[in-house]
């Protein structure tokens, strides 16, 4: 008994003994680590079963086996004394801030079977030596800044691993084939390049691959048919090319095929809807040409239900055999090349959810048989070329939402069954031929938003019952033959943003209840026959955008008080009888784009203050009785009439400089002097007939503007295109013969005094040679001086005019300190890598940090040009705004860009780590505070005429504070992309999922495509929700308006928000962030605000305490 229970007790010393090096491990663990929230107060040596009984430390037989540490803020480097848990068989770490690389010393822990890294801040490569972990099954980084190419190999017994949302480059490595045990490969997210290797093919047990958003190429190899076991195939956002092989239609569990924005062609394979394990395809912006069954191939019954062929070549009828998959929920092909009719079969697809055949070139009617999808909610039957009736059955169609066929050929009257849709929220039925009165039906549609029925023949009055749609943000019935008047109802649809009753026969006054819809946006009248003053009113309507009472009969002045409009874009008030003068206070409007008020009976001079509206791109006051001098206009003009005036005096030389301009007549008024030399690169139209104008056509108009009339009725006028030759011309010669004469003498008496000068200089300095008794050697004051010059010349050239330097805005760094702080651009120091190059991070021996960003090998922009425009983006200087500190242009093709450093990471990041921590990192201040200075960021570079380009999570830096600071702005000037490097990079503009629909289709970014994508982000950040996650055709904005409409906000919520009190401020304060970003994210770029409407918005949504933005401060130098 004694010799059992010394045994017993020596077995107990020596486990004792063990735990020694494991308690100082994690000691020297913690130590390692900022700890906020107090997390790791029982990690005490002194405890008794330390450290088995410390928090997030587990243990078997008293040996740590897992430390499970996540959501704790913590913060700090890994220590490498991981490597003394020698039992550890899981390590989670995840949703934290761990910096630095993954140590080494990691590969020493030979029995991890787990490792969860994900959504930190790490950087480096992935540690060597992996391969040794024999026993590892999971091992997940993703959401950090690794970097590198995915070369280390991993041990065979990987089932799980996730590398996404990383700064991974390089090729998809082959080797991963030797992983014959893994199930889920993620590399999404990264910077891949190259073809997807064909040897992953071997992967049988691959149940998951996700690819999504790299920059892979090649074709999609057929051998990925032999993973038998894949589930989830998605490598959308690539360069994929090719077609897809027809034996992915074999795969026996394959239930998701993504394979989006690509460049897919050929035929799509019908083998993939023969699948019976086949729930989602979606092939929607690509290339196929066709999908064709063969005669001999017969499917039986699938279960696919989403099937998204948008945005392709496909012509042809519509396939009928896509009306026997019947299990279908969502079916878009719309934007393809489809003709002859739709098949009355479609009405077997009863599951039908959405259907979208829009934009083909679709005839005939629509078949009665769509009645029987009773559960269809949106049917987009736009831009086609439909004809008949509006059929009757939609109206019983009672789960309709959206109902779109507009730009079709429809005729005849709207069926009174459109009473029974009560759930329909937009209705399209514009530009097509319907007839007869306002269809009064339609004002049982309580919950209309949107209603556009322009460009057919209605006629007769608007009903007073319009007020019914109390709901109705949008209302468009231009283009129709309504008479009468405005009803005062209108002023009951409080929400209305947008009406236009443009183009047809309306009269009478403008009722006042119009002026007081505090949201109205946009007011189209034009074209009527409408009367009374301009109404006053409008003034108050503060979010008021753009107004055109154009070609109506208005009298009057136009109010001083339209000053106050300082978000109006444009105000078209031409053919009209306004009289008196043109109000000062217009120059107030500093939004002004466009300012049209031709054909009135305007008197007086054009006021000096428009010279004030910076952004003003169009000014027409051509036909009307203005007098006086021409003022000063705005440098930004490309169009300025003012034909058909009484101007006088000469063209003012202050027009050269409009470089912008493209459109200028000054044609019939009483203008003297000779025509400046205009920049006539840009004009298309000139005209100056008709004055009194004199001397010769410069020789710049004179070869682009080829006709005579445009010049003609100037009788003292001469030169090309007149048929005029100017007589002076022998005087002009005898003039130029003359000053050439006078400067040949003046440079021959020059010379003389410069001779003169030097022989007395020699003169006086040998007097002074020979006055020297003393042996002391003098130097003469010019001789000293001139020494001076040329040591001071040589200096100057040894700096500045030979080898480049580092050019400094604030502080002196050299060249050679800023390589030695990137390590000589060691890849650890890589921070992130774009199309624009690599980003390193720069210690300094002083302590100080920064960023280096080296501009790509091959940039074409010469240094000159390069160093012209680095300086003008080194005086955009925001709080919240990523300042350029510095620049380097020199050879060899070497160009570097510092910023200050964001030692906080980036807004993706953040609310990754946010998502998976249940929102306890971001409450509501902090999410309000980062919008708000995103928007203020934004805004002042659109104040300073600036578009940014790229608004997405991954551009928002935070500094110490966690002060929001905008990235990645004027990259663009300062490289040219070559041939190779753009053929990937610039195949769209910004990024998809934040990038507008306008800006996608004409290739052009604009202040409103920005504000777009900041409404993106200010719903990411509010929601949770990553643009990409919505693999269906339901986008963000739709999802959003969908909760919003159903009263399921809280569906709206991250976990972490849902403590908001519903009768709390702050539950008001969210919601009102909610309608910022959809106000952004309109559809129609005239829809939506300005960056300063949005700050002032957002500044007002904060209804409770907040803590105190940096923003509000001055920027920093």
């Amino acid at each position: 008994m004694k010799r059992s229970l010394l045994f017993l007790l020596l077995v107990l010393l020596s486990r004792a003994d063990d735990t020694h090096p494991e308690i100082d491990a994690l000691t020297a663990f913690k130590l390692n680590l900022h700890d906020p929230l107090g997390a790791l107060t029982s990690w005490d040596p002194s405890t008794p079963s330390a450290p088995c009984d410390w928090r997030g430390v587990f243990c078997t037989n008293r040996r740590v086996t897992e430390i499970r540490l996540p959501r704790l803020q913590l913060s700090g480097r890994i220590s490498d004394r991981i490597s003394d848990l020698g039992m550890l068989r899981k390590l989670s770490l995840r949703s934290n801030s761990f910096n630095g690389t993954i140590p080494p010393s990691l590969a020493f822990c030979t029995r991890l079977l787990a490792v969860f890294l994900q959504y930190n801040s790490l950087t480096g490569k992935l540690p060597p030596g992996m391969k040794n972990l024999t026993e590892l099954e999971v091992f997940n980084v993703s959401g950090n800044r690794l970097s590198g190419e995915i070369s280390a190999p991993f041990p065979t017994s990987l089932k799980f691993l996730d590398l996404s949302s990383n700064v991974f480059s390089g090729t998809v490595p082959s080797g991963l084939a030797n992983l014959t045990q893994l199930q889920l490969l993620n590399l999404s997210y990264n910077q891949l390049d190259g073809e997807i290797p064909a040897s992953l093919g071997k992967l049988q047990s691959l149940q998951y691959l996700w690819l999504d958003f790299n920059l892979l190429q090649g074709t999609l190899p057929s051998a990925l048919s032999n993973c038998s076991s894949i589930v989830h195939l998605s490598a959308s956002e690539n360069a994929i090319g090719g077609v897809i092989p027809a034996a992915f239609g074999a795969l026996p569990n394959l239930e998701v095929i993504a394979l989006n924005n690509n460049g897919l062609s050929g035929t799509v394979p019908f083998s993939l809807f023969c699948n019976s394990s086949l729930r989602v395809v979606q092939l929607g912006f690509n290339a196929f040409s066709d999908v064709v069954r063969p005669e001999t191939v017969n499917c039986g019954r699938t279960g696919l239900r989403v099937l998204d062929l948008r945005e392709n070549r496909i012509s042809g009828r519509f396939p009928m055999w896509l009306t026997n998959i019947v299990s279908l929920t969502n079916l878009d092909v719309s934007g393809n090349l489809f003709s002859g009719e739709i098949p009355a079969e479609i009405g077997g697809l009863k599951l039908l959810e959405e259907l979208k055949l829009a934009n083909n070139s679709l005839t005939g009617e629509i078949p009665v048989e769509v009645k029987q999808c009773s559960s269809l909610g949106v049917l987009d039957l736009e831009g086609n070329r439909l004809t008949g009736q509006v059929p009757e059955f939609l109206g019983y169609m009672k789960a309709l939402k959206v109902l779109s066929l507009g730009r079709n050929g429809f005729s005849g009257y709207v069926p009174s069954s459109m009473v029974n849709l009560e759930q329909l929220d937009r209705l399209n039925l514009g530009d097509n031929s319907l007839n007869g009165s306002f269809p009064v039906e339609l004002m049982a549609l309580t919950n209309l938003s949107e209603l556009d029925l322009s460009g057919n023949r209605f006629s007769g009055s608007v009903p007073v019952s319009i007020s019914n749609l109390s709901n109705l943000s949008f209302l468009n019935l231009s283009g129709n033959g309504f008479s009468g008047e405005i009803p005062a109802s209108v002023g009951n649809l409080f929400k209305l943003t947008s009406i236009d009753l443009s183009k047809q026969n309306m009269s009478g006054e403008i009722p006042v209840e119009l002026s007081g819809l505090p949201n109205l946006q946009v007011i189209a009248l034009q074209e009527n026959n409408f009367s009374g003053v301009v109404p006053e009113g409008f003034s108050s309507l503060v979010s008021l955008r753009y107004v055109n009472l154009s070609s109506n009969s208005f009298s009057g002045q136009i109010p001083q008080t339209f000053g106050f409009l300082r978000l109006l874009v444009s105000l078209s008030l031409s053919d009209n009888r306004i009289s008196g003068s043109v109000p000062p206070e217009v120059g107030n409007c500093s939004a002004l784009e466009v300012l049209e008020l031709r054909s009135n009976r305007l008197t007086g001079h054009v006021p000096a203050d428009l010279s004030r509206l910076s952004r003003l791109r169009v000014l027409d006051l051509g036909r009307n009785n203005l007098s006086g001098e021409i003022s000063p206009v705005s440098s930004s003009l490309q169009s300025l009439s003012l034909d058909h005036n009484h101007l006088s005096g000469v063209i003012p030389e202050s027009l050269s400089a409009l470089s912008n301009l493209s459109r200028l007549d000054l044609s019939v008024n009483n203008l003297t002097g000779e025509i400046p030399p205009l920049v006539a690169s840009n004009l298309v139209y000139f005209n100056v007939s008709n004055n009194n104008l004199k001397g010769e056509i410069p020789s710049s108009l004179s070869s682009t503007i080829t006709n005579p009339s445009e010049f003609s009725g100037n009788a003292e006028l001469c030169g090309k295109p007149l048929n005029r030759k100017c007589a002076d011309a022998r005087k002009k010669r005898r003039k130029m013969i003359l000053m050439i004469v006078t400067a040949a003498i003046g440079a021959c008496l020059l010379t003389l005094f410069c001779c003169f000068y030097i022989y007395t200089l020699l003169k006086w300095r040998k007097k002074l040679k020979q006055q020297s008794s003393t042996g002391e050697k003098k130097r003469s004051p010019g001789r000293t001086s001139a020494g001076s010059r040329v040591r001071s010349s040589t200096s100057r050239s040894s700096t500045e005019n030979g080898e480049p330097k580092l050019v400094m805005f604030n502080n002196k760094i050299t060249l050679a300190e800023t390589i030695e702080a990137t390590r000589q651009f060691d890849e650890e120091n890589v921070l992130s890598r774009t199309k624009y190059g690599l980003l390193f991070k720069a210690n300094y021996n002083d302590g100080m940090v920064l960023s280096v960003r080296r501009l790509p090998n091959g940039s074409l922009l010469n240094e000159n040009l390069f160093k012209k425009e680095a300086e003008v983006l080194g005086k955009v200087k925001h709080r919240n705004i990523t300042v350029l500190r510095g620049y380097y242009a020199g050879p060899p093709d070497l160009r570097l860009l510092v910023y200050d450093y964001m030692p906080n990471g980036n807004l993706s990041t953040l609310l990754q780590e946010a998502s998976h921590q249940d929102g306890h990192v971001l409450n509501w201040p902090m999410r309000h505070l980062i919008a708000l200075g995103i928007a203020r960021g934004l805004g002042f570079l659109h104040q300073s005429n600036m578009v940014h380009g790229d608004i997405k999570p991954q551009n928002v830096l935070f500094d110490a504070d966690f002060e929001a600071h905008l990235s990645d702005f004027g990259l663009d000037r300062l490289t040219v992309l070559s041939p190779s490097r753009t053929a990937v990079t610039s195949a769209t503009i910004g990024t998809l999922g934040y990038v507008s629909p306008e800006a996608t289709s004409s290739g052009e970014i604009t202040r409103e495509s920005d504000i777009y994508s900041f409404g993106i982000v200010l719903l990411e950040i509010l929601t949770g929700k990553r643009p990409v996650m919505f693999t269906q055709d339901e986008d963000i904005v739709k999802w959003v308006k969908k909760q919003l409409q159903r009263g399921q906000v809280t569906e709206l919520l991250e976990p972490g928000l849902l403590e908001l009190d519903p009768e709390s401020s702050e539950w008001e304060e969210f919601l009102l962030g909610i309608k910022v970003g959809l106000l952004c994210t309109a559809t129609d770029p005239l829809d939506r605000p300005t960056m300063s409407d949005i700050v002032f918005m957002l500044e007002g949504c904060r209804v409770g305490p907040d803590v105190t933005s940096s923003a509000d401060q001055p920027s920093p130098a």
